[in-house]
């Protein structure tokens, strides 16, 4: 299971990466930095709950606690490369990272987070009836 989990989270992370490309490309020219971010993580948020409801059933959790774990799992994957690629390949300063889970400024990246701790869960709400 815990493959399979990680091989969902690959497929969220290449969307993530396309929608941040989306964000640069179209969506900040037209509405402003702010505004684009906050759009970006709405649409990646709605991807991360699709791809959850497409795919869960596949990666099989036998439990709400085994879709809490895989939520944890992704949770912790993608805070890991966040800080690890955004600082090491990408060469973004730890300050530059940490101020995307400024909720104080508008940035909203926190989303995300709760977003892939609870689509596991939220995805099979309805399913077994």
């Amino acid at each position: 299971m815990i493959i399979k989990a990680f091989a969902i989270w690959s497929v969220i992370l290449i969307l993530a990466i396309f929608n941040g490309g989306l964000r640069t490309i179209l969506i900040v020219p037209k509405i402003g930095e702010q505004a684009g971010h906050i759009v970006s993580t709405i649409i990646l948020c709605g991807l991360i709950l699709l791809v959850s409801r497409i795919s869960m059933s596949w990666v099989g959790p036998n439990s709400q606690l085994e879709n809490f774990l895989i939520g944890l799992f992704w949770v912790l994957l993608t805070v890991g490369f966040e800080f690890l690629a955004g600082h090491y390949a990408f060469k973004k300063s730890w300050e530059t990272l940490l101020a995307d889970y400024n909720i104080a400024q508008g940035r909203i990246w926190i989303l995300v987070l709760i977003t892939n701790l609870l689509a596991p869960t939220i995805a099979v709400w309805g399913k077994n009836k």
